[in-house]
């Protein structure tokens, strides 16, 4: 009798073995996707900030040197026509032009004095994400902020 069972033995899994798996790992794909997805948006959130970064840097340096060749007291412009074009940031920031928005070049007060050719804003577009820089409002707290929303 012993002898007879061990001669049915089957080799494999039945259907309903292999639907069970199936399913099992279909739960653990619905639960993974949605976190995975959250991983992903986050990074190209970090990405466009430390783009934005770069190019607040680049914008930066090229506003000192244009603002070093003018007269005391008059302005620099970042634009196609102006002073400083983003078409020179992109090149120095290593990124696209047409990803760089509008830049804002203004005075803005430092310990006490009054400092021309500070780059207080910077809009910055690329991966569907839209970042927004400002500087800090005052030199006490040095707090710029890098604002994140969904480009148009």
């Amino acid at each position: 009798m012993l002898k007879k069972l061990r001669q049915n033995k089957r080799n494999g899994f039945t259907l309903v073995e292999l639907i069970v798996v199936l399913v099992i790992l279909a739960i653990l794909a619905a639960l993974l996707i949605p976190a995975l997805t959250g991983y992903i948006d986050k990074a190209k959130e970090r990405q466009v900030i430390a783009e934005t970064r770069q190019t607040v840097m680049a914008a930066q340096t090229l506003v000192d040197e244009a603002y070093a060749k003018k007269n005391i007291g008059d302005t620099v412009t970042v634009s196609d026509s102006g002073d400083v074009k983003p078409a020179d940031i992109a090149v120095l920031a290593e990124v696209e032009k047409s990803c760089i928005g509008t830049v804002t070049v203004e005075k803005k007060t430092i310990e006490g004095k009054d400092i021309s050719g500070v780059v207080t804003e910077l809009v910055y577009t690329n991966h569907g994400k839209k970042c927004t820089y400002k500087a800090a409002p005052d030199a006490d707290t040095g707090e710029e902020t890098y604002t994140v929303t969904a480009a148009n």
